[in-house]
């Protein structure tokens, strides 16, 4: 996966005779098969670059290139054509099709691509497998977990292979054990699979395990390290202070 380049991304929306500047002229360029995590304060931005970049919202201005690929100025049809090929969304609150079986959930991307029935069977099955939830394929999401809807969440979004992963607060309605089995995959998918990840949190966990963390203030970069440094600082926030002598 080549790398994706953000440039002079703005953002307004428009409620009533009002206006809300979401993104302010944000350039970023995200690298092929990393964890990119983006942390900052609640309504910041970070959704919405999520959102437009896997070309849920058009930006106001600016470009998104993937394989050098404007996707800006792509047709709505072409949009959705790009959705359901190269990016994968998993959503917080996990959006999984109640009345469908996990199985169905995850065929469903297929299906409305055209695969035959036997490519959605072996892909469902090669899946279930990676997110260790064969055993739970026949169950609809009222009958799972939190830890397993966000299991086949994850599933659903690699359903059509896309090369990229979009992620928003993935581990936001885990408990902790859970949302470290959901960040193991995130670090398979990356070291395995070669994916492009690019995760929107407040779990400083996920700092942990990227290889870039972004912040964002005010629809602004306002610092990007990577990974390593991210968690050196963190294990330095959380040692206990001396002993007093």
């Amino acid at each position: 996966m080549s790398e994706i380049v953000v440039k002079d991304l703005i953002k307004v929306y428009k409620t009533g005779k009002s206006e809300v500047i979401a993104l302010r002229g944000l350039d970023c360029t995200i690298k092929g098969s990393e964890v990119l995590a983006i942390m900052g304060p609640s309504g910041c931005g970070k959704t919405t670059l999520l959102n437009v970049i896997g070309g849920l919202d058009r930006p106001t201005a600016g470009s998104i290139r993937f394989d050098g690929v404007n996707v800006v100025d792509l047709s709505d049809a072409d949009l959705v054509k790009h959705r359901r090929e190269k990016v994968g969304i998993v959503f917080q609150f996990f959006n999984l099709v109640p009345t469908l079986t996990a199985r169905e959930n995850i065929e469903l991307p297929m299906r409305l691509a055209g695969k035959s029935s036997d490519q959605m069977k072996k892909r469902a099955d090669e899946l279930l497998k990676l997110v260790d939830m064969e055993p739970r394929a026949e169950h609809r999401p009222d009958e799972l977990s939190g830890g397993e809807q966000q299991r086949i969440g994850l599933a659903v979004a690699l359903a059509n292979d896309p090369p990229v992963l979009l992620a928003d607060e993935p581990t936001g309605e885990l408990d902790t054990q859970t949302g470290q089995q959901i960040l193991h995959l995130f670090k398979q998918l990356r070291d395995e699979y070669k994916k492009t990840i690019v995760i929107v949190t407040h779990d400083q966990r996920i700092g942990q395990i990227a290889d870039t963390v972004m912040t964002i203030v005010d629809g602004k970069i306002t610092g990007t390290i990577s990974g390593a440094e991210f968690s050196a600082n963190a294990k330095i926030s959380t040692e206990s202070p001396p002993s007093p002598s």
